[in-house]
């Protein structure tokens, strides 16, 4: 079924492409959602017209996320663990905490938008990379430091 995008979806396209997606998907989440519309000829009219406001909408939003990256990136993050005897983290440091720890500073992270490759079972100081927006990735310093 051919649609198209109202907003940029992960793994399909982004906005204001016309893609080929499958029937049920369609039907059963993308239109229901209003993430997409039927890739008809009074469509493509109407999206003609729309395009240009969504477009001042979507440079707004990486704006923000740009300004939101730059204010992250100039501060330094801890989170404290809990250590034994040889220094190493009883559990890990996930995703989770890791969102916890950013939305406690002002700052609102998804656990899915953080970008870890494995959970941090270590002291020390680490780069964690953040999807603020699709075109917008971040590098935060993180320190985790032991909690006896």
């Amino acid at each position: 079924m051919k649609v198209i995008l109202r907003s940029d979806i992960t793994n399909v396209g982004r906005q204001g492409e016309v893609k080929d997606v499958a029937c049920g998907f369609a039907r059963n989440y993308l239109i229901p959602q209003n993430l997409v519309m039927e890739a008809t000829d009074r469509n493509l009219k109407i999206w003609q017209r729309e395009r240009v406001k969504l477009e001042k909408q979507r440079e707004e939003v990486i704006n923000n996320a740009k300004e939101v990256a730059s204010k992250m990136e100039a501060t330094e993050f801890s989170i404290k663990a809990k250590i034994g005897e040889n220094g190493k983290i009883f559990g890990s440091v996930t995703t989770a905490n890791l969102s916890k720890l950013f939305n406690q500073q002002g700052f609102n992270v998804d656990k899915k938008d953080i970008l870890l490759s494995d959970n941090i079972k270590e002291l020390g100081n680490y780069e964690v990379n953040i999807r603020l927006h699709p075109e917008v990735l971040v590098k935060v310093k993180l320190a985790v430091l032991g909690d006896k």
